[in-house]
C-alpha cells in the first residue's frame, strides 16, 4: 500500500514538474510580445499626441486664418462702399463745375472780345483775364471795366459760398521798367484783384488767394506782339474747398 502511495505521488511530481516547464517557456514568448506590443503602443501613443498637437495647431492657424479672410472682406467691402461714395462725389462735384463754368461765361459775355477767357480744366473753372482789359501797360492799378468785369464775375458767384478763389498775376518777358522786375509786378496785380474782391465786392478774404508767375507761366510765344499780349494776363481759378469735399466723404 505505501509503495503504492509513493508510485502516485511520484507520478504527479513529474506531471506538475512537466506542466510547469511547459507553459513557462510559453509565457515567457508571450511576455516578449506583449512587451514589443507594448512599444508599439507607446510609439503610436506618441505619434497621436504629435498628430493631436499638429492638428490643434492647425486648426488654430485656419481660424486665424478665416478671421483675417472675414476682416480682410470686411474691409474690402468698405474700401469698394467709400470708391463708390467718393466717385458719385467727385462726378456730382464736376458736374457743379461744369455749370458754374455756363453761367461765368454768360455772365461775362459782354467782355469776351476784350480778352476774356472762360473754361473748365481738372475739376476747376478758370477766367483768363488780358491786362488790357483790368490794366494799364506796368501798373497794378483796376481800370473801370477791369472793376466791372469782376463784378459780373462775383455776381455768378452767388450761391458758391464753399468755392476757394485763387489769383494768379501773369506778364510777358519784357521788363516794363527799369529797376523793377515782372514778377514783383504780377504778384501785385493779384493783388489788387484780390483786394477789389475784398473791399468792394465784399468777399470773404477767407477765401481769396493772392500769386504771381511773372513771365514764369507763358500760354503763347513771347516772340511776337500777340504772344506777349496773351501772356499779359491773369488768371483767377475757382475751385472747390477741397478740405470740406473730403470730410464729407469721411462723414465727418
Amino acid at each position: 500500500m505505501k509503495n503504492n502511495l509513493k508510485t502516485v505521488f511520484l507520478g504527479v511530481a513529474i506531471i506538475i514538474v512537466a506542466g510547469a516547464c511547459g507553459p513557462s517557456k510559453k509565457l515567457k514568448e508571450a511576455q516578449e510580445t506583449t512587451e514589443v506590443l507594448q512599444q508599439q503602443v507607446n510609439t503610436l501613443s506618441k505619434m497621436a499626441a504629435t498628430l493631436k498637437n499638429q492638428l490643434n495647431t492647425m486648426t488654430t492657424q485656419m481660424q486665424s486664418i478665416e478671421s483675417d479672410f472675414s476682416q480682410y472682406k470686411t474691409e474690402c467691402k468698405e474700401t469698394q462702399n467709400k470708391l463708390q461714395r467718393t466717385q458719385a462725389a467727385l462726378q456730382e462735384e464736376n458736374e457743379k463745375m461744369q455749370i458754374l463754368e455756363d453761367k461765368v461765361e454768360k455772365a461775362l459775355s459782354d467782355f469776351a472780345s476784350k480778352g476774356i477767357e472762360v473754361y473748365y480744366k481738372n475739376g476747376n473753372v478758370y477766367v483768363s483775364m488780358e491786362d488790357k482789359l483790368l490794366y494799364k501797360t506796368g501798373s497794378a492799378k483796376l481800370g473801370d471795366d477791369g472793376k466791372k468785369a469782376l463784378g459780373n464775375l462775383v455776381s455768378a458767384l452767388e450761391g458758391y459760398p464753399d468755392l476757394k478763389i485763387v489769383v494768379l498775376g501773369n506778364t510777358d518777358d519784357v521788363k516794363f521798367k527799369k529797376g523793377s522786375d515782372n514778377w514783383s509786378l504780377s504778384t501785385e496785380r493779384a493783388n489788387g484783384v484780390v483786394r477789389i474782391l475784398r473791399d468792394e465786392y465784399k468777399l470773404n478774404p477767407a477765401r481769396l488767394t493772392a500769386a504771381g508767375k511773372g513771365m514764369y507761366n507763358p500760354v503763347a510765344d513771347n516772340g511776337t506782339e500777340e504772344g506777349r499780349a496773351k501772356n499779359r494776363r491773369t488768371e483767377i481759378i475757382l475751385n472747390p474747398d477741397m478740405d470740406k469735399f473730403w470730410n464729407s466723404i469721411e462723414g465727418k
